[in-house]
């Protein structure tokens, strides 16, 4: 499929505007780029590679304007982000020799755990208390982070939702962990374009305007979520949340 209608492409393109405004804080974008290739008539796993090219454009566009206005901790993303990109790279290895199905129930309750949290814990994420990062949190961080940018390129769906809830978890608030978690799922993203390019499974001529209209997209929902900060971060991300707890339980009932 190298040619499209207009119509069709200017579909795709305003789909990949609202998935990057939305994915460019808290992360689901996926949800709205992904079955709008499918709907396009692209093969599954053509779809996911085509995806993911647009993807790490517009993660890359959302991780350059957050660290533009402050909002990454660059020291630690630096010991962070080659551990996500490496888990990635396993992870994207690892899904060709075994069927990631199986994870589905299991990221239903990881979700779950996630929303339950965020809505009762008071003040969760409104201010931040991080304070450094000791040897222990450090070693407990990697580990986290290695596994999160692995389940990436595994399974993918949630990752940007895990790293932010990550980030929150160490006392960052909702805007600095956003900025942080797309940095890192920045990482994660690249190296699934690499595997899925060099196994030709990216059709160029979609994912590349796709991709600008990625860019876009994640600039615009970068600077409303430095704008309006906290207020509007979290209930994205509540929200976010619940449709792929949805999406993922909708998916396993009807797969039966």
């Amino acid at each position: 499929m190298d040619t499209i209608s207009i119509n069709l492409l200017v579909f795709l393109v305003g789909s990949s505007f609202v998935a990057a405004f939305i994915d460019s804080v808290v992360g689901g974008g996926g949800l709205i780029s992904l079955p709008a290739l499918l709907i396009a008539g692209l093969p599954p796993a053509m779809a996911l590679g085509t995806n993911k090219m647009a993807a790490v454009m517009g993660s890359l566009t959302s991780s350059f304007t957050f660290l533009r206005s402050g909002k990454i901790d660059t020291g630690l993303i630096r010991y962070l982000f080659p551990l996500s990109l490496c888990g990635s790279v396993l992870g994207v290895y690892v899904v060709r020799q075994l069927p990631s199905e199986f994870l589905k129930p299991l990221l239903i309750v990881l979700l779950l755990a996630v929303l339950i949290y965020t809505i009762f814990r008071k003040g969760f994420g409104e201010a931040s208390t991080y304070q450094g990062m000791s040897r222990r949190r450090g070693i407990i961080s990697g580990c986290l982070v290695l596994g999160v940018g692995f389940y990436d390129g595994f399974f993918g769906p949630g990752t940007g939702t895990f790293f932010l809830f990550g980030f929150l978890m160490l006392g960052f608030d909702f805007v600095m962990a956003a900025g942080n978690a797309r940095a890192l799922n920045f990482a994660s993203n690249l190296a699934a374009v690499i595997a899925f390019g060099l196994s030709g499974l990216i059709n160029y001529h979609i994912a590349l305007p796709m991709g600008v209209a990625m860019v876009v997209g994640a600039w615009a929902g970068s600077k409303l979520a430095l704008s309006k900060g906290v207020t509007y971060v979290r209930p994205l991300f509540i929200a976010v949340t619940i449709v792929l707890i949805g999406k993922t339980l909708f998916d396993l009932l009807t797969s039966k």
